[in-house]
């Protein structure tokens, strides 16, 4: 059990992308933007490391504004090929219940 998923909270000013906006078309304006990854870090060190730039995705670097454990803390530690299904079922999922989600 090696690797983690995680769920970054994104800053609203996001929707200026268009390329998240054209993702997103049913996300509600209710509910916040969030970004769904994994990594063989803890979701903690893997935040840091997108803040700082290092191995770091764009929208997180600049939007990212805090994880969001409640929705990930129950699945982790996983197995790789687990952690790989899992991050795409979990933006299905988000996406799902009208979140805005950016997932690579």
């Amino acid at each position: 059990m090696t690797h983690n998923v995680y769920v970054v909270e994104l800053d609203r000013a996001v929707w200026s992308l268009a390329r998240f906006a054209e993702a997103n078309p049913a996300a509600r304006s209710d509910k916040p933007c969030l970004y769904v990854g994994l990594t063989g870090l803890s979701p903690e060190e893997r935040f840091r490391r997108h803040k700082a730039g290092i191995q770091a995705s764009r929208i997180v670097r600049v939007y990212g504004v805090r994880l969001r454990p409640r929705f990930y803390a129950r699945f982790n530690p996983m197995p790789f090929d687990d952690a790989v299904k899992m991050e795409s079922e979990l933006a299905r999922r988000l996406r799902k219940k009208g979140f805005g989600v950016w997932q690579k």
